[in-house]
């Protein structure tokens, strides 16, 4: 009789550039031969979430992440919701993976977004999978809103920045948690779009921990020595995600975690 295969779920937190540490995480999962059958992102993790269920390796993604720059992402475009737009990121998922569907995804992915006209968690799982990216990384006022579906739409992280939730409602039988915000990096601001990115970032690291309180593995890595909008120092953050990654899965101290015998 064959066994029962476990659903293994991978939530990726929002964080802007401490996503890097994302690819680390992905290089331990793959190094210790852990199968997931369910993705979910917000912001930064809806990012490197969606490059990742369509078949990017952990090497491919860190080699978009060590060429990405400001430029390539935001564009000073102001206006009465934000000072800049990230629609380029929608040009960066579909130049890597295509302009594709979440229904053609050989993993499951969800993307959590906020709906800002009222507050309400947003998950997205059909539909333009460049389109759910770029909303779920609208940090508020620093970004403007994405009109998805009728609705306002900015960074998932307002309402679920660890993003278990989805992985629970699909079924996930264990969920493996990266929450990047479990120590805090605040840096004096020197404008108007570091006052804002310190905000939202006090505003993350309360929130995360109450969202991940619910994984079965939780790879929080120390990234305050780096700074979160700092891109020369991406490599360096793979690396602490890796090495944080290894030393959860090596140690786990949660028999929750349910490691397939059949895949």
């Amino acid at each position: 009789m064959e066994t029962k295969s476990e659903k293994i779920g991978l939530a990726l937190g929002g964080g802007v550039v401490y996503g890097s540490a994302h690819i680390g995480v992905l290089r331990a999962l793959e190094e210790r031969d852990i199968k997931v059958d369910h993705v979910s992102g917000t912001s930064i993790g809806a990012l490197v979430g969606a490059l990742y269920v369509f078949g990017l390796t952990w090497q491919q993604i860190r080699a978009i992440a060590l060429e990405l720059k400001w430029l390539n992402i935001a564009t000073v475009r102001i206006s009465k919701y934000g000072l800049l737009s990230n629609h380029k990121i929608k040009n960066l998922v579909m130049d890597h993976i295509g302009d594709v569907n979440f229904e053609d995804a050989p993993i499951p992915l969800s993307v959590v977004a906020t709906n800002i006209e009222n507050g309400k968690k947003v998950i997205i799982e059909s539909g333009k999978v460049a389109d759910a990216v770029l909303a779920s990384t609208c940090i508020p006022g620093v970004f403007a809103p994405y009109l998805h579906n009728k609705k306002m739409l900015v960074d998932g992280g307002l309402v679920e920045n660890v993003p278990i939730s989805p992985l629970r409602k699909a079924g996930a039988d264990s969920v493996i948690a990266v929450d990047l915000n479990g120590s805090l990096g605040i840096e004096k601001p020197s404008s108007i779009v570091d006052v804002l990115m310190n905000s939202f970032e006090l505003m993350l690291n309360s929130a995360s921990s109450i969202h991940a309180r619910d994984a079965d593995v939780l790879i929080s890595p120390d990234l305050s020595p780096f700074s979160r909008t700092d891109l020369d120092r991406v490599e360096e953050m793979i690396e602490v995600g890796y090495l944080s990654a290894i030393k959860e899965l090596d140690n786990l101290n949660s028999p929750r975690l349910i490691i397939p015998a059949v895949h």
